[in-house]
């Protein structure tokens, strides 16, 4: 069983007994490592940057592990591709939640991305997780993947889950920390949903937002950060192709939301800090997002006291960007 081990960093061997003692896990590690695991109760996903209880590090030779909380009633991996994301919330528990890794740049990250709130049991089941990546330096290189751990499986096409019901007297709550606020430039709003734009309304005139972007300098490490019903969610920047008049970003605009242009963080591991606060109660999972760590230079520094893997994308009910995600689980009743 998995008594010694906590949500952290571990070794390949440390974790073999644990798997084979049947303890069912959520893990983040290279893929080198993780096909290095013994089949078992598992599934993971590709990523080797953490955060660890010493600061940000990447690490190929380890996996972050992330125990099923005790408490939980049943737990049933499954995996799923593009044209049957939506079974994800018809097989997801009435009451629990999911564990969920999505391969980037693949068609079932753009669906889930672009569809996830038109499905049934959106918001009502909780989804919470990340998006797999590779080293910074191999991308392209190197393809995303999620592994499921029951037959040993590694697919670069589908999204791997791990359903979790849970008593009648616990709750799952998803907590989203984020570090940017609107700036006081321009509204922005968009016409249609998707990862790639041209055309938008800029303070109520139509423009392009390449050339936008460009012409007034504006820092793209920084998000566009929209207002989803009283929620800010960001939207990060890939690429803005002014010769092209195309921006992408790392995850779709929808139409009807206000967007803006964020604040600039100076400091990111400050920001953070203060916006965890003295919570004293420990996430049962926690993820951060890959810009937040090579923007904010948080190799060696923390963010705050919480630890788990750094993403490419990260979930909570939906697909986030610039973002810390954790998992409580509350008391009911």
């Amino acid at each position: 069983m998995l008594e010694t081990i906590h949500a952290s960093l571990q070794t390949v061997a440390q974790l073999e007994a644990a798997i084979r003692g049947g303890e069912p896990l959520f893990l983040a590690g290279s893929r080198d490592a993780l096909q290095r695991l013994p089949r078992g109760n598992w599934v993971a996903g590709t990523i080797p940057y953490f955060m660890t209880d010493d600061g940000g590090l990447l690490s190929e030779d380890r996996v972050f592990a992330t125990p099923v909380p005790a408490c939980a009633v049943s737990v049933k991996p499954a995996v799923y591709g593009a044209s049957d994301l939506a079974a994800l919330y018809r097989e997801a528990p009435l009451h629990g939640f999911t564990f969920l890794v999505l391969p980037a740049a693949t068609e079932v990250h753009k669906t889930f991305a672009e569809r996830a709130s038109s499905f049934d049991g959106f918001l009502l089941k909780p989804m919470v997780g990340w998006v797999t990546g590779v080293r910074v330096d191999r991308i392209g290189a190197e393809r995303p993947a999620v592994i499921d751990g029951m037959t040993g499986e590694l697919f670069e096409d589908r999204c791997a889950a791990l359903h979790l019901a849970l008593p009648a007297n616990k709750i799952a709550d998803l907590d989203i920390v984020n570090i940017f606020d609107r700036g006081d430039g321009p509204t922005i709003r968009f016409d249609d949903a998707g990862f790639k734009v041209r055309e938008c309304l800029i303070d109520g005139g139509w423009a392009n937002l390449a050339s936008y972007v460009t012409r007034h300098g504006i820092p793209t490490e920084f998000p566009l950060v929209g207002d989803y019903n009283g929620s800010a969610i960001n939207v990060s920047f890939q690429k803005v192709d002014a010769q092209a008049g195309t921006v992408d970003f790392y995850a779709p605009v929808f139409p009807g939301v206000n967007y803006h242009f964020a604040k600039p963080v100076a400091d990111y591991e400050k920001a953070f800090a203060e916006a965890i606060g003295n919570d004293s109660q420990e996430p049962e999972f926690a993820c951060n997002c890959i810009l937040n760590y090579l923007y904010g230079k948080l190799e060696g520094k923390k963010t705050g006291h919480v630890t788990g893997p750094i993403t490419f994308g990260e979930v909570a009910h939906q697909l986030l960007n610039q973002t810390m995600v954790r998992l409580y689980l509350r008391d009911i009743g």
